[in-house]
């Protein structure tokens, strides 16, 4: 009784990680792309390659947050005026922005006294024109009820 004869399979293959030539299933990439013979591209390069697109898309970032905030103040604010309000002070500050470009910022609202520590509360400004100032009125809830002296102290970007 005669066998007949097996059909050889081809051996499985996949494509380059470089170019995408067949190549052996236990080879990543192929004869021109591997002049060094190597059985697989590194883990460090893949990492290694991650790690510097990430550093550069940070760096292209800060360079653009840089440019956008660039011209922007210094700021500068004092107390116009206080009276009570419902739930706490009705605070009118004037805020200055120094810089060549629009911008907003936070200002702190403190007692005149400035403990260290005490009591304070964080407004934002609308839109401060470049050299410009703007008079706004905010409600302050975390100083009280009674109309007393205040300090404001205005972030610059």
């Amino acid at each position: 009784m005669t066998t007949p004869s097996a059909v050889e399979r081809p051996a499985p293959t996949h494509g380059c990680v470089r170019c995408g030539r067949q190549v052996p299933i236990d080879v990543a990439l192929c004869e021109q792309c591997n002049p060094l013979e190597l059985k697989q591209p590194s883990a460090t390069q893949f990492h290694g390659i991650a790690a510097l697109g990430i550093v550069a898309a940070v760096v292209v970032l800060a360079i653009l947050a840089r440019g956008a905030i660039v011209g922007v103040g210094p700021f500068t604010g004092t107390i116009d005026g206080v009276a009570a309000a419902d739930g706490g002070l009705a605070v009118t500050l004037i805020v200055r922005n120094a810089g060549s470009k629009d911008g907003a910022t936070t200002c702190r609202v403190v007692p005149d006294t400035r403990p260290v520590g005490g009591a304070q509360e964080i407004v934002q400004t609308p839109p401060v024109p470049a050299g410009g100032d703007v008079r706004f009125t905010a409600l302050v809830t975390r100083l009280g009820a009674v109309a007393t002296g205040l300090a404001v102290d205005c972030q610059s970007p």
